[in-house]
């Protein structure tokens, strides 16, 4: 609106800013452009002790309303694109774990790009009801990277929530999950490895089954580190599955260690072009004897980290279940005490 059609007397006051100077002499008032809508209005002021606004100044107010309003429009809309992928977003993340029925569960990931917060890896703990119910751990890879292996994650995340109830059943579980991949319009694969968890007194046993993953495996008391003995055909090529379940028990201060192959095929080292492979592995996890979940997670993906430096990878996975060392309390000189045992 130019300035001569406009009397400054009729300006409301919530139009002039704090701190104005003096009694408003000019106005001009030119709309901001936005995506069909107008993005806002531009609102220039002028003292009544300076000349009123030329129609070389009002020009210049449309052409910077005309950018200004662009880039407000395009700010807007993009912030509610990242609510929109946010909220997405939200259920294709990692979760944070946690403690369930007595038995410590931790987490580590790292996707191929450090740009991108999702990508084809995944783990899950599905807390049993009670605590003399299993509770199921799932940790698996999707072929590929990136947004769309994330889609086919998610996917594979939600139906294994919807088969909960036959999470007693590793291969039926598994068999089902297959035929709904296979029935599906992606053509890609996965491998995972499922645990179930069920900590009776000192002793936590766990049901392992991989279908077509890296071995689960297990670090003792002293150091040593198995290997689980289970094995299974991949998720989502073929019309069956075939898979066997290793039984194992857990004594405090034991944990099994759950990864994908983005940790011991990351190639580092001097030249740059040496995989972590299982020996590194394996010797990395027997350092981890006695420690808590969290510490084993943490060990482990830092040592890869070091690995790796500034090489690419893939997405990198780590899970580990620990049976906690059980805590006696004892009174020490009329004070309370904790003392660690196996």
């Amino acid at each position: 609106v130019p300035s001569r059609w406009i009397d400054p007397s009729a300006l409301p006051e919530w139009a002039v800013p704090e701190g104005f100077d003096g009694p408003v002499g000019s106005v001009v008032v030119t709309p901001l452009p936005g995506h069909g809508v107008p993005a806002g209005a531009l609102i220039l002021l002028r003292r009544s002790d300076h000349a009123a606004f030329d129609a070389s100044e009002e020009s210049f107010a449309r052409v910077f309303a005309a950018r200004a309003g662009a880039a407000l429009s395009a700010a807007r809309l993009y912030m509610e694109q990242t609510s929109i992928t946010a909220t997405l977003m939200a259920d294709l993340l990692p979760p944070m774990l946690r403690r369930v029925h007595g038995v410590e569960f931790a987490g580590s990931y790292r996707t191929a790009q450090d740009t991108e917060r999702v990508g084809g890896d995944f783990y899950d703990v599905h807390p049993g009801a009670a605590p003399g119910e299993k509770t199921l751990a799932v940790l698996g890879d999707v072929c590929g990277k990136g947004l769309e292996a994330a889609v086919l994650t998610g996917k594979i995340r939600s139906t294994l929530q919807a088969l909960l109830p036959l999470a007693g059943d590793h291969q039926h579980l598994l068999r089902l999950l297959n035929g709904t991949l296979l029935n599906s319009r992606h053509t890609r694969f996965a491998t995972l490895v499922l645990a179930s968890v069920l900590r009776r007194e000192n002793t936590t046993h766990l049901s392992l089954t991989s279908a077509g993953h890296p071995l689960p495996l297990i670090v003792r008391q002293d150091g040593t580190v198995e290997e689980a003995r289970t094995s299974g055909t991949l998720i989502g090529v073929l019309p069956d599955v075939k898979s066997t379940t290793a039984e194992v028990d857990l004594r405090p201060g034991e944990s099994c260690l759950l990864f994908t192959d983005g940790v011991t095929e990351a190639r580092g080292g001097p030249l740059g072009d040496v995989m972590f492979g299982d020996d590194r592995l394996r010797a990395a996890l027997a350092e981890c004897a006695g420690m808590p979940a969290e510490a084993v997670v943490e060990r482990i993906h830092m040592l890869v980290a070091e690995w790796i430096g500034e090489n690419r990878h893939d997405d990198i996975a780590v899970m580990a279940i620990t049976a906690p060392r059980t805590t006696h309390l004892t009174a020490v000189d009329g004070r309370t005490a904790g003392r660690y045992t196996a």
